[in-house]
């Protein structure tokens, strides 16, 4: 699953991004993998590991649905379901 979610931007800066990216590993386990920042700016990257996947599932969903309610916008789903409500 993968998901791009994009901030307006306030005057004179550049839109925040957030990119969300969940794939299993070699072992058999799930990664998580959070990369944000401003576009042509700097960036962060994270990666989290899970062993099963329904708690990577809901670790990503969390993650998503807490920026959507900070104001980001979905711009790119690719495997996931959009939230409900």
């Amino acid at each position: 699953m993968r998901v791009f979610l994009q901030q307006r931007p306030a005057a004179g800066e550049s839109p925040r991004y957030l990119q969300l990216t969940l794939q299993p590993d070699l072992f058999g386990g799930w990664e998580l993998l959070r990369e944000s920042g401003q576009i042509g700016g700097r960036s962060q990257f994270k990666r989290e590991q899970y062993l099963l996947q329904d708690e990577a599932t809901a670790a990503f969903e969390k993650v998503r649905d807490t920026h959507l309610k900070r104001g980001f916008q979905m711009t790119f789903v690719q495997g996931a379901e959009p939230p409900k409500g």
